[in-house]
């Protein structure tokens, strides 16, 4: 399989919020975005974006205490699982990929933050990494492992 990838200033958090949205208007059912980087690197304001391009009417918000958000009233189901709380282990004892695999829920978008916890990866992804740069921006790191055309990023 070949990765496509590409790096992306982003001046600040509208311009993250703005990558959402084009990802969002351009994800297919089954897509699954693995978001890594810092506390505070941008990671639910680019899932708030997504919601906006999927045309999610509720606001999006952090799922770091309650785990996993859905969102359906949308384009596509939105699942916004945030796994910065638990262990590899108590991951693997969720069976998350009944999230990407449309079984027991409706196919739609996955956005995962701290990928790291899973103790295995979606044979298919997106994978995000954002970092903070001196100025005070970010960067977008993406590295898609499907078929998916990065071009429309700039």
């Amino acid at each position: 399989m070949t990765v496509e990838s590409r790096t992306i200033s982003l001046a600040d958090a509208e311009a993250t919020r703005s990558l959402g949205r084009a990802l969002g208007q351009s994800l297919t059912a089954g897509s699954v975005i693995l978001l890594a980087g810092d506390l505070g690197a941008g990671k639910t304001t680019l899932v708030q974006g997504i919601g906006e391009g999927l045309a999610i009417a509720d606001p999006i918000v952090s799922p770091t205490f309650t785990l996993i958000n859905e969102y359906t009233e949308g384009r596509l189901p939105l699942y916004h699982l945030d796994l910065y709380r638990l262990s590899p282990e108590e991951v693997d004892s969720l069976h998350l990929e009944t999230y990407w695999e449309g079984v027991e829920v409706p196919l739609g978008i996955v956005a995962i933050e701290w990928p790291d916890r899973l103790q295995y990866q979606p044979p298919s992804h997106i994978h995000i990494y954002l970092a903070y740069q001196e100025d005070n921006s970010r960067q977008a790191k993406i590295a898609s492992m499907v078929e998916f055309n990065l071009e429309f990023l700039g």
